[in-house]
């Protein structure tokens, strides 16, 4: 049996490193997975890629052990492309986006390598602050696949806790600072405003998503695909239409 710190680079996951470390808890390894988009490019934007390996160092420097990247086999991209299988109604279709609810990149991405990397009868350390009630309810119910520690929890450490010592450490994350979301920048349970900011500051990214779109069976987002969304920005940039809450979709002329 080993004893595994999972980190996602978030405020309270990195907290938690140091919430071990005070009360010099049992600490085997120290584990994160890396999504891909496609072969090439993260699922993370390039400033969280770069923040990840100056935390790997400090990591290092702080506690002693180096943190383990693990990954999937699939990529966002290959999977997206694939073909669904099983008895389900889609079998043979090409995958497409996921459906808000269930995603299946979640699935696939990140839990999937995890527990492939961590032995079922080890120890997880997860990073759940003192505050989140629903939460912590959720991971104390008995599990049959591994054992949880919550440390946080133990310690009473809440979120704000857990940001200032991020702060104090120089170990914040820019998505803090600079964004309004964490997670992958094709997630279709961010919201427009996201979106927007993306197209804007990554638009090689966007133009993946727009491929992406042009080839999806399943729509983006129960209301929109990305090339309505497109059709919008678009509109919003010569001012035709407002940008908030004023916005109708049938302000836009478009064919579905």
């Amino acid at each position: 049996m080993a004893f595994v710190a999972s980190i996602s680079y978030g405020k309270d996951s990195l907290a938690m490193l140091e919430v071990i470390h005070q009360r010099s808890l049992p600490l085997d390894r120290i584990v994160t997975v890396d999504e891909w988009a496609t072969d090439t490019v993260r699922a993370v934007l390039p400033e969280v890629v770069q923040f990840q390996r100056r935390a790997d160092a400090e990591i290092v420097k702080r506690y002693g052990r180096e943190v383990e990247h693990v990954r999937s086999p699939h990529t966002f991209e290959s999977l997206f492309y694939s073909e669904m299988t099983g008895h389900s109604k889609r079998a043979g279709q090409l995958r497409g986006w996921p459906f808000q609810r269930g995603c299946w990149a979640n699935s696939f991405l990140k839990i999937e390598p995890f527990r492939k990397a961590v032995g079922r009868h080890d120890v997880q350390y997860i990073g759940i602050a003192a505050n989140e009630v629903a939460r912590i309810a959720h991971h104390a119910r008995p599990s049959s696949r591994r054992m949880k520690a919550m440390p946080l929890v133990d310690a009473g450490w809440t979120e704000s806790d857990c940001m200032a010592w991020c702060q104090t450490a120089g170990l914040l994350s820019p998505v803090y600072t600079s964004f309004a979301r964490d997670g992958c920048w094709f997630c279709c349970n961010q919201p427009v405003d996201r979106l927007r900011w993306l197209r804007r500051e990554y638009p090689g990214l966007w133009q993946m998503m727009l491929r992406w779109d042009s080839d999806s069976p399943v729509q983006f987002k129960a209301h929109y695909s990305v090339s309505m969304l497109e059709m919008r920005f678009r509109a919003e940039d010569v001012g035709s239409v407002p940008l908030g809450c004023g916005f109708k979709w049938d302000m836009i002329t478009h064919t579905l």
